[in-house]
């Protein structure tokens, strides 16, 4: 067996005890010492080394290994949107231990931590999708790369048919939905300073989608900035995926209805709220999400939707998404409205804190903007 087969193997492994006996198991750090040694071993004569998964084939530089034929973990690397894997320069143990710790969250194997969030600086591993954009195939020097370049087509259809299955009286996939967070929170990371990932609209009726996806990234950026801890940040970027999951259940040509609504019109949009919460309640997981679902229409000052008989006691978290969805609302394009700039929204949120907003989360909200405007960064899919 060549070196580059013993280290694909060897990798393997060590993902595969990572998921059985987490990362702290004896086994695993055995399979993460074999796994390095591997590495080190293939990179003594040439620190530059390249993989590419392909459909039941593995090349390593342009040469495919035929040991490695029907692999089956090239198939689910390429499924997770890790076409490649590229080796710069040689790999120290802790530079290895973030290689291991991103592809296995990439993979689902376990979920991304705080840790992984907040690891920075330079890097000789980079791995990601080969495709540039929808239906095209890139040469491998113009590899689209993991962070924003992170394509998040598969999220995008991951969570489309989350709302058709519930479109369609099916049951809430709850682990579909926790994984695109995952995916979401990577994305967000996988850089050297945090960027917010943030999808334009192709189509209306891709709103809710694409919409919801930004809010979570936007809710979990607020929660980062704001220093809520990983696993209350991983809430509300489930909370803010989900928090328009009642729209999946409104026709779309109210909710792309380019004139005014008519009263009739305006109360099946505004029942949004309740129906969304009624849908995650009947999943115990969900509980948290289903109070965000119900009240991130709420205003400050009594307004919005549903009536509260105290707004201000409405939950922090469903008052920190009111924000990031109502930002994004703006920012996009609908067919009654051209989309608002970015510093016009902001300007909104900042005159309507006290009013609309909570004015500390709304404060809080506009310095994160003006301080990572250049992070911010769009993709249409």
């Amino acid at each position: 067996m060549s070196a580059a087969s013993r280290f694909l193997t060897a990798l393997s492994r060590t993902l595969s005890t990572m998921g059985l006996y987490g990362d702290d198991h004896p086994a695993t750090q055995r399979a993460v010492d074999a796994a390095h040694a591997a590495l080190q071993d293939l990179q003594a004569d040439d620190a530059g080394v390249h993989f590419t998964f392909l459909s039941g084939e593995v090349l390593v530089g342009e040469e495919v290994l035929p040991e490695l034929e029907g692999w089956e973990w090239s198939e689910d690397l390429a499924r997770a949107g890790i076409e490649r894997i590229e080796f710069l320069d040689r790999v120290d143990a802790d530079q290895f231990a973030r290689l291991l710790s991103d592809l296995a969250a990439r993979l689902g194997i376990r979920p991304a931590s705080s840790a992984d969030a907040r690891q920075t600086g330079w890097s000789p591993v980079r791995f990601g999708l080969l495709t540039v954009d929808a239906g095209a195939r890139a040469p491998a020097d113009h590899l689209a790369m993991a962070g924003l370049s992170y394509a998040l087509r598969d999220e995008r259809d991951a969570m489309s048919w989350v709302h058709d299955e519930v479109r369609n009286g099916g049951r809430l996939h709850a682990a579909e939905a926790d994984g695109v967070v995952r995916s979401l929170s990577l994305a967000m990371h996988a850089e050297q300073a945090m960027v917010m990932p943030l999808l334009q609209l192709k189509e209306h009726d891709q709103y809710t989608t694409t919409h919801s996806m930004n809010v979570s990234v936007l809710a979990m950026a607020l929660g980062e900035f704001l220093e809520l801890g990983a696993e209350t940040v991983r809430s509300l970027g489930l909370a803010g995926l989900l928090h328009d999951l009642g729209k999946v259940c409104i026709p779309q040509d109210i909710l792309n209805k380019p004139g005014r609504l008519t009263e009739a019109e305006r109360q099946v949009v505004h029942s949004h709220p309740a129906v969304g919460a009624r849908l995650l309640l009947s999943n115990s997981e969900l509980d948290f999400a289903a109070v965000v679902a119900y009240e991130h229409h709420v205003m400050i000052d009594g307004g919005g939707y549903p009536h509260l008989p105290d707004a201000r006691g409405a939950e922090y978290a469903s008052r920190l998404v009111h924000v990031c969805d109502v930002y994004d609302a703006l920012r996009t394009k609908r067919p009654y409205r051209e989309a608002w700039e970015s510093e016009r929204a902001i300007a909104y949120i900042e005159g309507r804190a006290g009013i609309e907003f909570d004015p500390a989360i709304a404060r809080s909200f506009v310095a994160m903007m003006r301080q990572w405007d250049r992070r911010v960064q769009t993709s249409m899919i």
